[in-house]
């Protein structure tokens, strides 16, 4: 077990980083990290996936409290925004979670995969205006901010992230420039992590007997509570490097860094999964 614990403090002093940086949960680096921790850990595949990514959400809890406080000591989380988000971004969560226990894991990875990879390439090839002040014109209307807020509460539930893949790019393209959009991120990760980790470990009691049987000790629903410990306690000092680094990079430096992690991620979570194996 002693090797595993310390594949799980690498993994989130890694996730921590990027979570700074990218304003992200650190899922999209922990889920696919997890998975390949717990298949040489010998954890039932049927279930893998799904305890990936539930524990994903659980440290990003944590990841998010300290990625949002060092973004916010620079001004860069705008609250007027978070606050008309929220309430879409916790019943997004909490559905997602449950929308999760019907899904096939190798599907999740492929999806999941394709959307990053998608994301990445129009952040990457689209024109960078590179705002230098934030154009509130462009955003939806309170109401179009909750809804907006439940879509991607929904889809980072279902795929173990802070929000982040979707959250930045989104308000990047509403006016927001690349700081705040990323500060913004970084708080909207909290809401969804604490209602993701509530639902998996609420719709993980759930599963089959026989699966349930054959987990090691030390798993709660559908979180590894092992996992989740070390994950998040190297996660949570390293996120503050990674936001200090973000608020040194130019704009259009950070955005390109942040689509090329995208491309990279999208790839590996395709390949990781059993659908394209015969």
């Amino acid at each position: 077990m002693d090797i595993f614990i310390l594949y799980y403090l690498v993994a989130g002093a890694f996730a921590g980083i990027i979570a700074g940086l990218f304003g992200i949960g650190g899922g999209m680096i922990i889920v696919p990290a997890l998975i390949y921790i717990f298949t040489k850990q010998g954890l039932p595949g049927a279930a893998l996936t799904h305890i990936g990514i539930g524990t994903s959400l659980a440290t990003i809890i944590v990841t998010s409290i300290s990625s949002l406080r060092a973004h916010n000591s620079r001004g860069a989380v705008n609250w007027s925004v978070w606050k008309r988000m929220a309430p879409g971004l916790v019943a997004g969560s909490l559905i997602g979670a449950g929308i999760t226990s019907f899904i096939n894991g190798n599907s999740l990875q492929v999806i999941i995969g394709i959307g990053a990879f998608l994301v990445g390439l129009k952040m990457l090839f689209m024109k960078n205006k590179a705002l230098e002040v934030n154009d509130f014109s462009k955003l939806p209307s309170p109401i179009g901010q909750t809804g907006l807020g439940g879509f991607i509460g929904l889809v980072s539930a279902i795929f173990g992230i802070g929000g982040g893949t979707l959250t930045v790019p989104l308000l990047s393209n509403y006016g927001l420039k690349i700081q705040n959009a990323v500060g913004t991120s970084a708080a909207c990760g909290l809401p969804i992590a604490s209602a993701g980790a509530i639902g998996f470990l609420f719709f993980g009691q759930f599963i089959n007997a026989d699966i349930k049987e054959s987990l090691p000790n030390g798993i709660l629903g559908f979180v590894h509570i092992y996992a989740f410990i070390c994950v998040s306690l190297a996660s949570f000092f390293t996120a503050r490097i990674g936001a200090k680094i973000a608020h040194k990079l130019p704009a259009a430096t950070l955005k390109k860094a942040f689509a090329v992690l995208l491309l990279i991620v999208g790839v590996k979570l395709m390949l990781a999964s059993n659908i394209f194996t015969i």
